[in-house]
């Protein structure tokens, strides 16, 4: 398959650069994979819809919702060349051997040894860092102090995607996380998520629909392009993930009484995709470079809840697997007429 299979013309202008003015107010589009309808309601919908027997497994029982709890840190830095004085923004992906991990746009003009200075907003200088090396499209950093957390939960930056164009502000900050990231790690966030309310979140308890949660640190496994001419040569970098034993028993009791199990993400999708096996899922920490395009055969998702991608992306293929490219297209095609809103801070889709 080429990668231009994946591809459609999208407006400027429905590219969403703001979140809806209240979390949850977004419009979503329900696809039936077997009979092809596709149909047009909001979010606030979404406890009638997955209450509906399409829903039920053969016993009546309701689905099993899987969202991703992580966090997404403040992981964007901007250093000015000390030699040149040139600004750069660097996305902090990992901690390897005591270096950060990151990307910084023509990595490949970053020599080593080359050093970089970083200020926070008042212009007072917060850290030094050292370029050690150059991989392909990752820099590594030595800093002069410890960058944690608590270091960029002061200074950095929230890691908006580059189709956002502006700068991060103080709404991002609530705004570009789920309501319920727990564990820290992320460099994008799990946006699907980005749509549930705890006014959601009850009414769905509510009408009897469980929950279960896993984790996975979004990294550049999710959003670099793919740049290969075939797909089939693209290859996915890592991402680590969790599954607790609680939350494992709860997603393979649904499996057991083969209650439908309904992904919030793609992120949670892959993750339940790489750790299922025989009945059950392998728990702990892991570590997962799926790669899901056409062909894929899926074993643990029934359902995927998820929003509108980035032509080329992994995720766009992704979805075509799941629900077949043609009528993933066709449905890209009706959101567009009907104006729905795209990307991180768009509208979303319920894929059964």
């Amino acid at each position: 398959m080429k990668t231009s299979d994946f591809f459609f013309e999208l407006p400027e202008h429905l590219i969403a650069q703001f979140p809806p003015e209240k979390r949850g107010q977004s419009r979503l589009m329900t696809l039936n994979r077997v009979t092809g309808v596709c149909s047009h309601s909001k979010i606030m919908d979404l406890p009638e819809i997955l209450c509906s027997k399409d829903f039920f497994n053969f016993s009546g029982e309701k689905p099993l919702l899987v969202f991703n709890d992580t966090k997404v840190r403040k992981a964007r830095l901007t250093g000015n060349s000390s030699e040149t004085g040139a600004a750069a923004d660097f996305l902090l992906l990992e901690m390897v051997n005591e270096e950060w991990k990151t990307i910084v746009k023509n990595a490949n003009r970053r020599k080593p040894g080359s050093r970089y200075i970083f200020y926070d907003a008042k212009g007072a200088q917060t850290a030094n860092a050292m370029v050690t090396r150059v991989q392909g499209e990752f820099c590594f950093l030595k800093f002069d102090k410890p960058v944690d957390d608590e270091f960029l939960d002061k200074y950095g930056q929230i890691p908006l995607p580059p189709y956002i164009k502006r700068k991060d502000d103080l709404c991002d900050a609530d705004r570009y996380q789920t309501i319920y990231a727990k564990k820290t790690g992320s460099a994008a966030a799990p946006t699907a998520g980005l749509h549930f309310t705890q006014e959601l979140l009850d009414n769905l308890k509510t009408c009897g629909i469980e929950s279960a949660f896993v984790t996975l640190h979004v990294g550049l496994g999710t959003f670099i392009p793919v740049r290969s001419e075939n797909i089939e040569d693209h290859i996915m970098h890592e991402e680590q993930f969790i599954i607790t034993e609680e939350n494992a028993e709860i997603i393979e009791n649904a499996m057991r009484m083969k209650r439908k199990i309904i992904a919030i993400g793609t992120t949670s999708l892959r993750t339940l995709e790489s750790a299922i096996y025989k009945e059950g899922l392998k728990k702990g920490l892991q570590k997962t470079s799926v790669f899901i395009y056409p062909g894929f055969n899926f074993k643990a998702v029934d359902a995927l809840f998820t929003n509108f991608h980035t032509p080329h992306s992994t995720l766009l293929m992704l979805v075509s697997a799941f629900a077949g490219k043609e009528f993933i297209l066709e449905s890209y095609a009706e959101a567009i007429r009907e104006g729905y809103r795209f990307f991180s801070y768009g509208d979303a889709m319920l894929i059964y």
